[in-house]
């Protein structure tokens, strides 16, 4: 069996500790996918832990932008934390569209943790067949 490491995860996850948690002026980043299914391009974010009405999709020309804040835990009185690895804080994705996208049918899922953006490829991008008439030959222009 293979195994993937990472030598900088312990460093990420020390930085992250020491830096403190995303704030709205500087978030951190959330991992996220992108790939193209059909007619549909799907970019899937993890938020493990964040509510669905934490979380702000914004477009603006074709710049997608998701915030979201995984805020802690009410605790009792009486617990005392003894490891806390789960970040807190302000999460943020900014990324970049292209102009094949049809920005203004955006659909947006969230489902045990993960939300998943389906946008479609604007009808202008999608491939279509010219048909190529036949003449009586090359025709001269005149100017």
């Amino acid at each position: 069996m293979l195994m993937r490491t990472d030598p900088f995860r312990e460093l990420d996850r020390l930085a992250q500790q020491l830096m403190g948690p995303g704030t709205w002026s500087k978030p951190s980043a959330m991992p996220m996918d992108a790939y193209r299914e059909g007619d549909e391009y799907v970019v899937a974010f993890d938020l493990p832990g964040v509510s669905a009405e934490a979380i702000d999709i914004d477009v603006e020309r074709n710049m997608l932008t998701v915030k979201a804040e995984r805020r802690p835990t009410a605790k009792a009185d009486d617990v005392t934390m003894e490891l806390s690895e789960r970040p807190l804080g302000v999460f943020s994705r900014q990324i970049v569209l292209a102009d094949t996208l049809d920005t203004q049918h955006i659909q947006a899922g969230y489902d045990a943790g993960v939300l998943t953006l389906r946008i479609p490829i604007a009808e202008r991008a999608k491939p279509r067949k010219i048909s190529i008439g036949v003449g009586s030959g090359p025709k001269e222009i005149s100017g």
